[in-house]
């Protein structure tokens, strides 16, 4: 199993403040994701204070999950968490919560943010647990923003040298050009896959065969996002690396996705959760390798920190390993591959969050020691 990465040793107690839902496409998902966390807590050592985000944005307890939690009732989770306690801002869960939540100086507070998409995994929840001074798990602000961007993102791996399909950056006003379907046909090939630039789990993508539906698909991503990528479409391999880890980072075995459907689509991946997983993938020993130090690389490149899954794809014959994208939240839900790699890696699921919980003690411990004078 893997060992610790983080310098600080784990407390005997944490007050985990678990936040799921938020304002965004994928609030459905991060339900199912949060609902599997909590089943996985350890609440010897951990006080757990599940917190909803609402659709609109309100923070909420989440009162059954937590009665469950404190009664030694975890499997008894529903699959999906409910926001059905009272209502107050962040700095009210951070710094004091409920009455049956004992804030203390000496148990240390770390926020697990199941966000997943806009307003959860781009920077912006990161930005204000910042200013709150909370530890917290995942990547900072400027890793969160820039890897929830794929425009962004792929700006950043190209500079890198990090090898991609080709790809193009589109906004609203491109739809003015006339010849835009043609050009993008010209630039990338006849199989174009269109995509809001901040968004996840296949949400607003549309494989493009046709001339015809280039425009239709940017419409579509762009009810989602102002900005939108469309990528080269190429005959792949889907592959899936799991990274854990802040300055020293470690990668798991490789996994392969083998969709049901034209490609990874939502239903594929939770409607009907049909895909095929191969855990570890069926690789040669060199191209796994190759593969684990391609994610690390993706990993530093993009200022990942905590945790998140590299996508990658395998070109055979062609031109091999080629990064898709990096999720900095990945999906915790039964059929996640984040959990299933590191499990496959020797680091099962309670362990994996208290790794991950070391690690967002160890970094905000690191950053209070930065010098704030001259």
């Amino acid at each position: 199993m893997p060992s610790p990465r983080a310098a600080t040793a784990l407390p005997d107690r944490v007050r985990l403040v678990v936040l799921f839902g938020g304002r965004s496409a994928e609030h459905d998902i991060s339900c199912i994701s949060a609902s599997h966390v909590l089943r996985a807590v350890d609440t010897a050592r951990y006080d757990v204070v599940p917190v909803g985000i609402t659709r609109e944005g309100r923070w909420q307890l989440a009162e059954e999950a937590a009665g469950l939690l404190r009664d030694g009732r975890a499997a008894e989770l529903p699959e999906s968490l409910r926001m059905d306690g009272t209502g107050a801002d962040p700095w009210f869960f951070f710094h004091q919560g409920p009455a049956w939540s004992t804030w203390s100086p000496d148990v240390p507070t770390v926020v697990l943010p199941i966000l997943h998409g806009p307003n959860g995994e781009d920077g912006t929840v990161q930005g204000l647990m910042e200013v709150a001074d909370v530890p917290y798990v995942g990547a900072g602000v400027l890793g969160s923003a820039v890897a929830m961007d794929k425009a962004a993102a792929k700006t950043v791996l190209d500079a890198h040298g990090i090898p991609q399909v080709g790809w193009r950056q589109l906004s609203r006003h491109d739809l003015a050009d006339p010849a835009l379907a043609e050009r993008l046909v010209a630039e990338l090939g006849p199989v174009l896959f269109v995509k809001p630039a901040n968004m996840g789990s296949s949400i607003g993508v549309v494989k493009v065969t046709d001339p015809a539906q280039v425009v239709p698909a940017v419409s579509h991503a762009l009810e989602f996002d102002d900005v939108v990528v469309v990528e080269e479409g190429a005959t792949v391999r889907e592959l899936e690396c799991a990274v854990l880890g802040n300055e020293e980072p470690q990668a798991s075995v490789v996994g392969e996705i083998v969709p049901a459907a034209d490609f990874y689509d939502f239903d594929d991946k939770y409607a009907d959760g049909a895909a095929a997983t191969v855990i570890p993938a069926d690789l040669d020993p060199q191209v796994a390798a190759a593969a684990r130090e391609l994610a690390l690389r993706t990993y530093r490149a993009l200022r990942a920190e905590g945790m998140a899954r590299v996508d990658m794809f395998l070109e055979e014959p062609g031109r091999g390993l080629l990064v898709n994208e990096i999720n900095t939240i990945p999906g915790f839900t039964p059929i996640s591959m984040y959990p299933k790699l590191w499990a496959e890696s020797g680091l099962g699921y309670p362990e994996l969050i208290d790794e991950l919980v070391a690690l967002a003690l160890e970094r905000h411990a690191r950053r209070a020691r930065r010098r704030t004078t001259r």
